[in-house]
């Protein structure tokens, strides 16, 4: 771990009270933690505004295919539309 500025130093030890709030271990246990709990947050944030993404881009050529005549294009944007939320399964709209 790098070199602790005075302050961290001073953090750690508790100064002024002369007791030691907690170990450099403890700490470093739980800034891992913490760093894992944000990363699963980001994860999750990303894969949430990537499903309200998808979910436009389908409303969106649903709308295209509504207006269109019934036919090939009317059909083939209805299985794009189909297409955009069904490419990831595993990541369905909830």
């Amino acid at each position: 771990m790098a070199e602790m500025s005075d302050f961290q130093k001073a953090f750690l030890i508790g100064q002024g009270t002369g007791a030691q709030l907690f170990t450099q271990k403890e700490f470093d246990d739980a800034l891992e933690q913490a760093k894992t709990e944000i990363m699963a947050f980001a994860v999750e944030t990303a894969r949430h505004a990537v499903m309200i993404e998808r979910k436009a881009c389908h409303e969106l050529v649903k709308e295209l295919a509504s207006a269109e005549d019934e036919g090939e294009v009317c059909t083939a944007l209805n299985n794009a539309a189909v297409a955009i939320m069904d490419r990831i399964p595993t990541q369905k709209w909830q």
